[in-house]
């Protein structure tokens, strides 16, 4: 894998994705503003960490909402990137998934709801997918991978997202690397630790290539 980053892209990663700011929010998709700039969505199972790392990555404490009780917050979260004014990306917090204590008809309306967002929103061009390692894929993740794999196939960004990534030793995280990079079907995968601040940068640099891409070199 060659990594291209310098410090000034990392600086320039880290400062855009400083300048979420919320956009709006969404109880249904028909809700959701139409959009002409990248999104990039962030799914994952209840208590995968997702909050936590959408919070450091922007560098802001309290931008995505963890609710006490996971799994209740059941609204789609829309954040701008970019210079007041100059959206240039928008990042996307969809609700944890899978939690026992949620009513089984919430849970399947919102299964819905997210394989319909995930299958139709135009503007989508990448997704992230918060995992904690010590659990692996869990049935609802493997769900998510059938719905997304033709539009990944088709060209759409994809990033595994190994959270909580300090619970696990060196050797314990060189394998959880390499089962998920087999599970992810071509996609991007990266460890992750808040407490540690490993991963930060080399998925902020991903988030920000994934919105500006460099022309191909060889196009003619």
């Amino acid at each position: 894998m060659t990594n291209n980053s310098n410090p000034s892209t990392a600086s320039l990663a880290s400062g855009w994705l400083h300048t979420a700011r919320f956009l709006t929010t969404a109880p249904e998709l028909h809700f959701l503003p139409a959009l002409d700039v990248p999104e990039f969505a962030f799914v994952g199972r209840s208590n995968a960490g997702k909050s936590t790392c959408i919070n450091t990555l922007t560098q802001q404490k309290q931008l995505a909402f963890a609710s006490k009780k996971p799994g209740r917050t059941q609204h789609i979260n829309l954040f701008a990137l970019g210079k007041q004014g100059l959206t240039d990306a928008v990042l996307t917090d969809l609700p944890g998934y899978g939690y026992a204590a949620v009513p089984r008809q919430d849970k399947i309306r919102w299964q819905q709801v997210m394989a319909n967002y995930l299958v139709t929103r135009e503007n989508l061009k990448g997704i992230v997918l918060m995992c904690d390692p010590r659990h692996g894929l869990t049935e609802l993740d493997e769900i998510l991978l059938d719905i997304i794999r033709p539009r990944v196939e088709e060209g759409l960004k994809f990033l595994v997202i190994l959270t909580k990534a300090d619970k696990l030793t060196r050797v314990e995280q060189t394998k959880a690397l390499s089962i998920m990079k087999l599970q992810a079907g071509g996609g991007e995968v990266r460890l992750f630790s808040a407490t540690k601040r490993q991963g930060i940068e080399e998925v902020s640099l991903l988030l920000w290539q994934w919105a500006h891409p460099t022309p191909s070199l060889s196009a003619s």
